[in-house]
């Protein structure tokens, strides 16, 4: 079985789910037969030469039988021109790349952190967490009420920016709330978000005595370790520095230093 393929695949649907936050779905039965939770795609995003050169990394944010989903925020060009594919427009994608979360660890229960587009690797986590009768609980932090997007995560508990909905404040704050009150035993963290978040995230894991990976964001501009450019700081061994997209984007807090 082939560990990375090249297709190009058909858009099924494309739509604004929340504020400036879309789900794009698209059929590639190749990917998805051999997907895992937190390896990502990297997207061709115009085929026409008129497009970005260089290609876009997305989480894989779920998959249903032969189709794939993408969950992402408009923040440039590429995303842009993304957001506007219609049904029947082709991609060009390679994938999956990247390692994927732990979840045959001996631990009973999952703590999923979220913040914002960050939510966008834990649908397919939750689905596999849940086959392996896993407990979880979901904790997702957003700007403001419009910009929530929660389907595919379950025991979901939301904080705000702005108090809109949810818990006001940053959901590392809502996170440590619950630590205090609820079980830690056999538990393990799976977080993604910014760094700032990422780095509290690891600090509480700590505190805690919690297991915890982490998926990073990084820009990248290859997706194969070729052009070294989305390196992360290791916090031991030989290497002073790993690369996302070819040893990553999922580390164990404990092994990297965020700045």
């Amino acid at each position: 079985m082939k560990s990375r393929v090249h297709k190009i695949c058909e858009v099924i649907s494309c739509n604004e789910i929340a504020e400036n936050t879309f789900l794009l779905k698209f059929i590639c039965p190749d990917i998805a037969q051999i997907a895992k939770p937190g390896q990502f795609l990297n997207i061709l995003v115009s085929n026409y030469g008129t497009g970005p050169l260089l290609r876009r990394p997305f989480s894989i944010s779920n998959v249903d039988n032969d189709k794939i989903e993408l969950i992402f925020s408009v923040v440039g060009s590429g995303t842009k021109i993304l957001s506007q594919k219609r049904t029947g427009n082709e991609i060009d994608v390679i994938g999956p790349l990247g390692n994927h979360f732990s979840i045959d660890d001996s631990f009973e229960a999952a703590f999923i952190v979220a913040g914002g587009v960050g939510i966008a690797p834990f649908p397919f986590l939750t689905s596999k967490l849940k086959e392996k009768n896993k407990t979880i609980k979901t904790f997702a932090g957003f700007r403001n009420a419009k910009s929530i997007y929660i389907k595919g995560l379950v025991n979901v508990l939301l904080s705000t920016d702005d108090g809109s909905q949810g818990f006001k404040g940053k959901v590392t704050e809502l996170f440590v709330e619950e630590l205090k009150d609820g079980k830690k035993a056999k538990a393990k963290i799976f977080a993604c978000g910014p760094v700032a978040m990422l780095k509290e995230v690891g600090r509480v894991a700590k505190d805690f005595g919690i297991l915890c990976e982490v998926s990073l964001e990084n820009y990248m501009a290859c997706g194969l370790g070729v052009c070294q450019g989305c390196p992360v700081e290791l916090s031991n061994g030989n290497a002073k520095y790993a690369l996302v997209c070819k040893d990553g984007p999922v580390f164990d807090i404990n092994n990297i230093i965020l700045h």
